[in-house]
């Protein structure tokens, strides 16, 4: 029968590294607020939906206006959020505070709606939005921030717990 350490069963999985997980949580943070935001679209709750920004600014296809249109802007949006993430990762992932996400959602709200609205031509400027789309984006994008930061900045200090903890037992074992 041979060798068991063999099998596929006895083998190790390797783990997989911390920018890599940090990836796939931007990913599925936009995924999931995207679907969220597409909610409160179309529930009233706000003039302005995924499809608004990333795909009627720049495509006059009738597909757009459909549900094709929803799963095509949150794909995108998935596929914007990694770079968001990896923004996030390189630049704050050491500061472990809840408050950092919603600063920069915060901050990624002011991107997109002041910094960036005039290449959305599709999208007037903030000062003709309602309230309620106002603020239920501010409040959206902040959710975001604090998912995106928060699971990143755990996942790191879990990550630097375990090491640790990992060399300790080596530094035992060696002694």
């Amino acid at each position: 029968m041979g060798d068991k350490s063999k099998l596929e069963q006895n083998q190790e999985e390797q783990p997989i590294s911390l920018l890599s997980r940090s990836l796939i949580t931007g990913f599925v943070g936009g995924v999931f607020w995207g679907i969220v935001g597409l909610f409160a679209y179309y529930f009233n709750f706000s003039e302005v939906a995924p499809k608004t920004y990333l795909l009627r600014s720049w495509l006059d296809a009738g597909w757009t206006d459909r549900w094709l249109g929803d799963v095509v802007s949150l794909i995108a949006l998935g596929v914007i959020s990694v770079i968001v993430a990896f923004i996030y990762y390189i630049i704050f992932k050491k500061i472990n505070s809840i408050w950092m996400g919603v600063a920069y959602g915060a901050l990624l709200w002011g991107i997109v709606f002041y910094v960036l609205q005039p290449i959305f031509p599709n999208v007037g400027p903030i000062t003709g939005m309602g309230e309620y789309t106002i603020v239920s984006t501010i409040c959206l994008f902040i959710l975001y921030g604090t998912f995106v930061g928060y699971s990143i900045s755990y996942d790191y200090e879990d990550t630097l717990a375990k090491n640790t903890q990992e060399d300790r037992k080596t530094q035992t074992t060696k002694a």
